[in-house]
């Protein structure tokens, strides 16, 4: 199992303090408009504390008790609307000037981690759970929204207004009406943090089995002819429902602890509102305080305990993102197993010699797949790799393009060993037609031009005649805009083969490698196609994995290769006369295509 799949409460390898701190080096960069933003936010907070201040002098001016000739406050009632406006003008600028931030900082986060998902070495896609990682991707960016917007412009703000508060019933009353208040917020806060971090683990199991419900989902979506082949429509519902009956239980108890801590929080505010009130009431029969002052405490209390009602869902919903975060900010803690040297150069084909010296690979130390395998291809020359299944045929092609770095010996291009070198440059001078041809759902004309987005349309075309694909396109009712669907479903295997033979056309690159490329075609099709693949491959270095013989009997060189090893080396006859393991292949294959009846006339 994959590191991001982990339950986070026993792997947890990153806390919230590294998680918050990871969005510094994004926060920097604007700097300016963070600082100018908080400036907008304290305006905004002690213009909001001003509001109850004008309130009691205007109450106070109103009370028949205080001033036995009423007049109307006009001024103070004037002021009051003016300092209301400027609370909500600086709070809404300050939300115009940190927007930029936010969404430049998720922007940067989430490419972040989709060209390191890019960068990770093939075992780890081999192994990763698509719908998970995606849903882990999706959670994560929103958690980053949510914490910078609220973390800022919420938390921060409540606190600076309880301590204005605070600050100004010590400043007009003695000091049990700024105690009361203040000891009842950092009750408050204590029994939300206290009770928050015990609910986080239902949270984080709900994240976990949402990952795993989805990652199953998406993989049976995918595999949808698959399900339908076997009647399996009923194995995969149950299987999918195990993770959501998990979710489910992890769900309840959320909601229910949920119930719990505002049940808590909204008891403490209460006792703490009844206590201020009874103070006060008290003042003002006694004649020590005005009904104006009686409606400043209030005021305040509403001021201040309404948001820090917030402030818990805030503070949860801050957790919650934090969670959220640690499973994309896992994804960029994933190693590079194949990484470029640093100052590591482009590779420059001149020739496109290609070697192999004395190779050895295994993708686990327990079984190796390769054994000191050692061959050439000269320039323009075409190489052919034959042999059973699990022979190491395709590990080659993987270990050229550097999906994963030999164990022993080393591969060169030109004279360069490709460890150093870039990889960029590297799979820039390699085109590539495999045996399975996985299409984006996007249209005809995009997965061709996807080998070189910068050709022009009628380079496009010209790969797709070559492919012999053209008269197939022309025959669609959207031509080149047709939807290939989802890995490429609309279209036939040989269809999908052809598009990947006109992707590498459109590439031109110096060295071919064809990786069983016509093994989806009928005969027909396939002489069609072998000839294009000739004219292409006239100049180019070219190596050919091969399962039908007959595809490769004009090869400069036939390699066989058994159990990892080169057991025989030679061209079509002399292989032939040499009557071992080529030989018995090439009869095999010559029973098999006898033993196929003809089709019947129609």
């Amino acid at each position: 199992m994959r590191p991001h799949t982990e339950n986070l409460d026993e792997h947890s390898t990153r806390n919230d303090l590294k998680t918050i701190r990871s969005l510094f080096p994004y926060l920097w960069q604007f700097r300016g408009r963070v600082l100018l933003a908080l400036g907008f936010l304290i305006l905004a907070k002690v213009s909001s504390v001003g509001v109850p201040l004008i309130l009691k002098e205007i109450v106070d001016a109103l009370d028949a008790s205080q001033n036995p000739v009423l007049v109307l406050p006009v001024a103070l009632v004037i002021a009051y609307g003016l300092v209301r406006i400027l609370s909500v003008v600086f709070g809404e600028l300050r939300d115009a000037i940190f927007a930029k931030v936010t969404q430049n900082t998720i922007r940067r986060i989430a490419l972040k981690v989709f060209r390191h998902l890019h960068s990770l070495s093939l075992s780890f896609h081999l192994d990763r759970q698509t719908g998970g990682v995606s849903r882990d991707i999706e959670r994560g960016s929103r958690g980053i929204s949510f914490l910078l917007n609220f973390m800022v412009f919420n938390i921060l703000p409540t606190l600076v207004e309880i301590s204005l508060i605070a600050g100004i019933l010590l400043l007009y009353y003695n000091i049990w009406y700024a105690l009361i208040p203040f000891a009842t917020a950092v009750i408050y806060i204590i029994f939300t943090l206290v009770i928050t971090e015990w609910r986080m683990k239902f949270r984080r199991k709900m994240n976990e089995m949402d990952s795993r419900a989805n990652t199953r989902a998406i993989d049976s979506l995918l595999n949808y002819e698959t399900v339908k082949y076997f009647g399996n429509e009923d194995f995969e519902a149950r299987r999918y429902d195990e993770n959501l009956q998990i979710w489910e239980k992890a769900a309840i108890k959320n909601q229910t602890s949920l119930s719990a801590l505002n049940m808590g929080q909204g008891a403490i505010i209460a006792v703490g509102i009844t206590a201020m009130l009874m103070l006060a009431s008290q003042g003002v029969t006694s004649g020590e305080l005005t009904l104006g002052d009686l409606v400043l405490i209030n005021t305040y209390l509403l001021q201040m305990f309404i948001p820090m009602n917030f402030l818990g869902f805030v503070y949860r919903e801050i957790k919650h993102s934090l969670a959220d975060m640690e499973r994309m900010f896992r994804l960029l803690d994933e190693n590079r197993e194949i990484g470029d040297k640093p100052g590591a150069p482009d590779l420059r084909v001149t020739r496109g010699h290609v070697r192999f010296d004395h190779v050895s690979f295994s993708y686990k130390s327990q079984r190796r797949i390769l054994d000191d395998v050692t061959f050439e291809i000269p320039p323009g020359h075409k190489v052919a790799v034959v042999g059973p299944s699990g022979s190491g045929k395709s590990t080659l092609v993987r270990l050229l393009f550097r999906f994963y770095d030999v164990d022993g010996g080393r591969i060169e291009i030109d004279g360069m060993d490709i460890r150093d070198i870039t990889q960029q440059s590297l799979r820039a001078a390699i085109g590539i037609v495999p045996q399975d041809t996985v299409l984006f759902n996007d249209t005809i004309y995009y997965n061709i031009s996807y080998a070189n987005p910068d050709a022009s349309r009628e380079e496009v075309l010209r790969a797709a005649r070559l492919a012999h694909l053209d008269a197939f396109i022309e025959s669609l009712p959207e031509g080149y805009d047709t939807l290939v669907g989802e890995r490429g479903l609309k279209v036939s295997g040989g269809e999908k083969q052809r598009i990947a033979i006109a992707r590498a056309i459109l590439k031109n690159p110096r060295i071919l490698v064809f990786d069983e490329a016509t093994s989806a075609l009928d005969s027909e099709s396939e002489q069609a196609i072998l000839a294009a693949l000739r004219e292409v491959a006239e100049n180019h270095t070219t190596l050919v994995i091969a399962h039908r013989l007959s595809t490769i009997v004009d090869a400069d060189r036939i390699l066989v290769l058994e159990q990892g090893r080169i057991v025989e080396s030679g061209t079509h006859r002399e292989l032939l006369e040499a009557g071992n393991v080529y030989e018995k292949m090439w009869s095999l294959q010559q029973q098999e295509e006898e033993a196929v009846p003809a089709p019947e006339p129609p």
